[in-house]
């Protein structure tokens, strides 16, 4: 029996499924879960010696790659020095001080410990200052796994076939209206109908947790006039495209900005933090500025702000970094679809920069309801296929495939060549 296999078996008796976030559990993929060692580069390896091409990034904060040599010695710097103060660092304001000058519409941030945390934070923030209470989000987007917003998310809830969770009073959720992505007259509809009670919407700007599903071209200039006219806060989610789109992530790219912005693990390298931020007249309501509360032992914690400071710093003075990554989506993306057109696979390919996703369904994908037509059975057998050929992806339909600037030509070619293979044996089944 494999190492991997025995440690699941060993875990699935101390932790929930064995598993600490669902979708590593394979569920969906079928098999047992990698359990990984370490990593490096564009490569990462398992406890029974197995070395795969990673195209997750731990979920997109690698893109640097795994372990970059410049991250690794600023964390063991900042370590030994102290893992933990509780208490205010320069770190700290340097480290707000590069994200408000690499992304136009941040004034202040505040970090926290997650992405979850941020968007949490956020939704309080703009409730504060709007003194409203209802929100809108749309289907399919995920934002964390807090109560007001687990209602239509995307991501494990969509992996795992839940509507919802358990665990979730109906008074959670009561403030929270379900528009559908990429469709502004559902957003239109719910404004009309909620006048004046709306405190905030919430968006993924570029909707990576339902696969990747980009938006058209209007539909955001659109939602960003609706929140002014209506005096709503807009909250672009960047847990995902925050630093990895560009510099200024999503709203660089497509000159939208919003009011308040919420980031993830990739502002520390991939370690466990979080910020949001935006509007100085929003959040100078956070605590002890304003009042409304938010507090963390951790927040701020000097080794990830030093992990950060790294990471946002090389990509500022590297911008040939994000040249790279586009160049390497575009060649995923358009090999991918080659692959397509010569077998017939019933699939689809979206993406932006360094994100895409392979559906497979063959209709265009604009919205949640498009991307749950996908066959997920064959994507469990695509899964497996590229995992014996040595590429390691997300073990879910619905999530992004993430590309590193330490990815290869050669290694975007071979995954491929691996892909097509197993479209050329299913067409044979």
């Amino acid at each position: 029996m494999a190492k991997s296999d025995r440690l699941f078996q060993q875990a699935q008796r101390v932790i929930p499924g064995g598993v600490n976030s669902p979708v590593r559990a394979f569920q969906a993929v079928g098999g047992c879960p990698c359990f990984i060692e370490r990593a490096e580069g564009s490569h990462i390896m398992d406890v029974d010696g197995n070395a795969y091409v990673d195209f997750v990034g731990s979920w997109g904060p690698m893109i640097l790659g795994h372990s970059h040599p410049a991250v690794v010695q600023a964390v063991c710097k900042a370590a030994r020095q102290g893992l933990s103060f509780g208490a205010a660092t320069e770190a700290e304001v340097e480290m707000a001080e590069l994200m408000c000058s690499m992304v136009p519409s941040l004034e202040m941030v505040r970090m926290v410990n997650s992405g979850t945390e941020a968007v949490m934070s956020a939704l309080r923030a703009a409730r504060g200052y709007t003194g409203r209470d209802k929100i809108i989000k749309f289907e399919g987007c995920y934002h964390g796994h807090f109560d007001a917003l687990l209602v239509k998310a995307g991501s494990g809830l969509m992996t795992g076939g839940l509507p919802g969770s358990a665990g979730v009073p109906e008074g959670c959720t009561q403030d929270t209206l379900t528009a559908v992505y990429n469709d502004f007259d559902s957003v239109e509809k719910l404004f009309e109908a909620n006048r004046g009670r709306i405190a905030a919407l919430i968006i993924e700007p570029v909707a990576a947790n339902m696969g990747v599903v980009t938006p058209e071209e209007d539909f955001l200039p659109k939602i960003r006039e609706i929140c002014t006219e209506n005096g709503a806060v807009l909250i672009f989610d960047e847990v995902i495209t925050g630093f990895r789109l560009a510099p200024g992530g999503a709203q660089e790219r497509y000159g939208v900005q919003a009011d308040l912005t919420t980031f993830g693990k990739i502002i520390g390298g991939g370690m466990p933090v979080g910020a949001y931020g935006g509007k100085r007249e929003i959040m100078q309501q956070i605590a002890p500025a304003g009042p409304v509360y938010q507090a963390g032992t951790l927040s701020g914690n000097p080794v990830a702000m030093a992990a950060g400071i790294c990471q946002l710093s090389l990509l500022r003075d590297h911008p040939e970094v994000y040249r790279n990554l586009e160049r390497l989506g575009d060649k995923l993306r358009g090999g991918l679809r080659e692959i397509i057109s010569r077998t017939g696979a019933p699939c689809t390919v979206t993406g932006v920069g360094s994100l895409s996703c392979l559906f497979f369904t063959p209709q265009k994908v604009r919205n949640y309801q498009d991307a749950k037509a996908s066959d997920t059975a064959c994507f469990g057998r695509y899964f497996q296929h590229m995992l014996k050929g040595g590429f390691y992806f997300a073990p879910s339909q619905f999530e992004a495939i993430f590309l590193s600037d330490a990815h290869t030509d050669q290694q975007i070619e071979q995954m491929l060549a691996c892909a097509e293979a197993f479209f050329l044996r299913e067409g044979k089944a």
